[in-house]
């Protein structure tokens, strides 16, 4: 995609503020669904183009790198005190035995329940992203999730990620340990990460 350029920016979005972003937040469930059902081929809810769960409510926040209304990777935030009907956040709900596909046992201890935790999910960056700018989106996602969990009063973040988790959050000059054994989900090795926001980030 040679037309990127350096007007690539991140939006963190919310119920409150989508009407400020034109399409930004449709394109980004869209999206999702190629990403996470065209792409993955994982068994998830979809309508009118559009990847969808349980936990996108008005509790969470959407993080999108973009080209203008182009989306070129994306992350869910929720606070780990959501809950909305029988629903709380995915790990817990996965460690609750109440989603099919994931493990119950992805986690060493109980799921925690904290103002102070926010949960990551549904992480992608398009396979459109050419080689030489996937550092910079990756890059540019993680550190607008650090200011918005930072924004939110979170000091932690736990997210189910790829296996591989520990050779990229150097970078960013994170902290992080497993919460969780590396599994298989879908053909993909992935593990529960507990990451600390110090206080030397940026």
């Amino acid at each position: 995609m040679d037309g990127y350029n350096m007007g690539i920016e991140t939006t963190t979005l919310s119920f409150h503020n989508i009407h400020a972003h034109g399409e930004l937040f449709v394109n980004l469930f869209k999206a999702r669904r190629r990403s996470f059902i065209l792409r993955n081929h994982w068994d998830l809810p979809e309508a009118d183009g559009m990847e969808f769960d349980q936990y996108d409510t008005p509790a969470s926040r959407w993080i999108a790198v973009h080209d203008g209304e182009d989306v070129l990777a994306g992350i869910r935030l929720t606070p780990t005190t959501a809950k909305c009907g029988m629903y709380t956040y995915m790990i817990r709900d996965a460690q609750k035995g109440m989603l099919e596909g994931i493990p119950s046992n992805l986690l060493y201890d109980e799921a925690p329940v904290d103002p102070n935790i926010m949960e990551s999910s549904r992480v992608f960056v398009s396979t459109s992203v050419p080689a030489n700018l996937r550092i910079k989106v990756q890059t540019d996602l993680m550190l607008e999730l650090i200011n918005t969990s930072r924004s939110l009063g979170a000091r932690q973040i736990l997210g189910l990620v790829p296996a591989v988790w520990s050779r990229w959050i150097g970078r960013l000059n994170m902290k992080a340990e497993p919460a969780g054994p590396v599994m298989e989900i879908d053909g993909a090795r992935v593990q529960v990460a507990m990451m600390t926001l110090g206080n030397e980030l940026h």
